[in-house]
């Protein structure tokens, strides 16, 4: 038996691995969900060496740093109905929590029309009903109703995350920063009227790495 060449993508094996990575997450998904999952990756991979969506260029460590990463959310959003993720990239959490709540109505927004173009081949793709597209700045943004949730994954600081976007919030929303380390000096450079109401430790499988995810609420 020949030896696979090492630039052969072995997606039965990134499957394997997803598929851990979601039992280690204790997440339960059915298998068009992790089909969905999988074949976002294949998307990522292949729209990436022309539209540079993301610096990580092997499939295997998207899986970790990027799809695993984004999973690791889930667990802390199964309240939230109307989310918008800002600065999405190449669909960073957004895609991902799509998938898997189909029932909650997913925005992103990107300033780059090439990474808005991906999201959009992406939602035709997988028949992501429940997602729409913004292109352009999240301060200039206007929607009829505002979101319960907005997320970001290291779009911006947090005190211009809050600020940019917190015309977009509902009164009793929150705002979900993924971050790496705890970013003190950005807790405390934050809007008056503004705290971090929750920090959580985030266990991304298969990543040696810190994570937090931190719940921004309105002060009382």
């Amino acid at each position: 038996m020949q030896k696979k060449q090492k630039n052969l993508i072995d997606w039965d094996e990134i499957r394997t691995d997803l598929i851990d990575g979601i039992i280690a997450l204790n997440i339960r998904l059915t298998n068009d969900q992790v089909k969905k999952l999988l074949d976002y990756l294949v998307l990522l991979d292949k729209w990436n060496s022309t539209y540079n969506l993301t610096a990580v260029r092997n499939p295997q460590a998207m899986l970790t740093y990027h799809l695993l990463d984004s999973l690791a959310v889930v667990p802390y959003l199964p309240e939230t109905r109307k989310l918008l993720d800002v600065g999405s990239g190449g669909g960073l959490p957004g895609l991902v929590l799509s998938i898997v709540y189909p029932d909650m109505k997913v925005s992103m927004i990107d300033i780059v029309h090439k990474k808005t173009a991906f999201l959009n081949q992406v939602k035709i793709e997988l028949g992501l009903d429940n997602v729409t597209v913004y292109t352009g700045r999240v301060e200039e943004l206007e929607v009829e109703e505002p979101f319960d949730g907005i997320i970001s994954r290291a779009f911006a600081s947090l005190h211009d995350f809050v600020s940019l976007s917190a015309h977009l919030l509902s009164e009793n929303g929150l705002f979900y920063a993924m971050k790496g380390l705890i970013p003190e000096d950005e807790i405390s450079n934050l809007e008056s009227g503004w705290t971090v109401k929750r920090i959580e430790a985030l266990k991304v499988p298969q990543l040696d790495a810190q994570r937090h995810l931190l719940f921004i609420d309105k002060k009382k």
